[in-house]
């Protein structure tokens, strides 16, 4: 078991690049694990000569061999005002190694053990550039091998940062990479709640403007990569309204103003799906009252400047009287009904305070005439072409249209 034990230590520790492979292992019970024949592994009788050790050994150049008294003195000198400083520059060792993983524990372990060090600051930096390297993109290693990269790794060194060191300079930087490595995971609602937490706990922080815009960019990202659903629409808009409202001054807000545009484009784009349906399907008078909708919407928009010319190439081919609607009064009873169900629909749906399905229009007198049979009460489908068709137009089946988006 013993030479087991031995093994794994000698290959961890090679791992690492800091200790020679030429050199066997021995445990005492008085002083732990020391390098056989290697004088730099041997204890001092004291603190201070362990520290001077350590130094002269990494003035050398024999990083290993600091690394190894280092590591003694902490293990036999831990309460030592030395204790600390050996306990840094095991970190320090191991970050000048490339073994940025074990590093950041090293530090983790001097924030542990030490946290009225007098190095607890540079500590803490230390462990945020770290964890700034793995949230670029750095690999983890694993038996000193590098895999993927790890963006959970990152956050949980950032988390480390705000748990152990609240109050020091880096945790608010910490806190928004924590909202950083969740939005790179696509963790939008995670990566939001942890840009809120920089708001509310450091809102004195200049990092809280970048948050609470971050915010607003998150739900951009959510309503584009999503389905256009109006309410994530809202929800960014009023996300980037709050950032607007509470930081005037910042060099973001013409970007933020941008971004509301963008969000008005993407809420005609249904409405915009539905005109083309129509257009496709040769159902033109239909396909302009939705484009009418769109350019009402958004005429600045992307999908308006669409709708406008589209409009004008469906009039020089047709001309705007055929184009146009048939009055009310020349259409039966029944038709005009259908056609103001679904005018009340779309209307409310597209409005950006809609909360649900529209209020049932008063029934018709043919609803109601005795003889009659009575319209469908359920939520009815695409229009049908109640208007007689252009001239030279084929009138044939169209399909399913799709529905107004809420």
């Amino acid at each position: 078991m013993t030479n087991k034990l031995a093994l794994l230590t000698t290959i961890s520790l090679f791992g690492l690049g800091l200790l020679r492979v030429d050199a066997a292992i021995i445990y005492r019970s008085n002083e732990g694990w020391s390098v056989e024949g290697d004088p730099s592994s041997e204890v001092e009788s004291n603190a201070a000569e362990q520290m001077k050790k350590a130094e002269d050994l990494e003035a050398k150049g024999d990083t290993k061999a600091a690394y190894e008294s280092y590591l003694a003195l902490v293990k036999h000198f831990g309460l030592s005002v030395l204790a600390p400083k050996a306990q840094r520059k095991v970190g320090m060792l191991l970050e000048r190694a490339g073994q940025y993983d074990k590093a950041y524990d090293a530090y983790s372990t001097y924030l542990q053990k030490y946290p009225k060090g007098e190095d607890f600051e540079s500590v803490v930096e230390s462990m945020f550039k770290i964890g700034k390297l793995f949230l670029e993109g750095e690999k983890k290693k694993v038996f000193g091998i590098k895999f993927a990269p790890s963006m959970d790794r990152a956050r949980e060194m950032f988390e480390g940062i705000v748990k152990r060191a609240p109050f020091s300079k880096w945790a608010p930087l910490a806190q928004f990479n924590i909202g950083q490595a969740l939005e790179k995971q696509a963790k939008f609602g995670e990566a939001i709640a942890a840009y809120n937490s920089v708001v509310a706990r450091y809102p004195a922080d200049p990092v809280a403007v970048d948050a609470q815009y971050q915010i607003g960019y998150v739900r951009l990202r959510e309503f584009r990569e999503g389905s256009y659903d109006q309410a994530g629409a809202g929800k960014a808009r009023e996300a980037f309204e709050d950032f607007i409202n509470r930081y005037p001054d910042s060099e973001k807000v013409a970007q933020a103003r941008e971004n509301m545009k963008q969000l008005e484009g993407g809420a005609n784009k249904g409405q915009l799906e539905i005109a083309k349906f129509y257009d496709k399907t040769k159902q033109y008078r239909a396909a302009v009252i939705y484009y009418n909708d769109v350019i009402k919407s958004g005429p600045d928009t992307p999908e308006g400047a669409f709708a406008k010319t589209r409009i004008e190439e469906l009039k020089d081919k047709f001309g705007e009287d055929a184009l146009r609607s048939a009055p009310e009064k020349a259409e039966t009873g029944a038709k005009v009904a259908t056609r103001r169900k679904l005018q009340a629909k779309v209307e409310t749906s597209a409005r950006p305070d809609y909360v649900g399905p529209p209020v049932t229009l008063p029934p018709t007198p043919d609803e109601v005439a005795p003889g009659r049979p009575k319209l469908r009460t359920s939520p009815i489908g695409p229009v049908p072409d109640v208007e007689p068709p252009l001239p030279a137009q084929e009138n044939k089946p169209a399909g399913d249209a799709p529905k107004p988006n809420p």
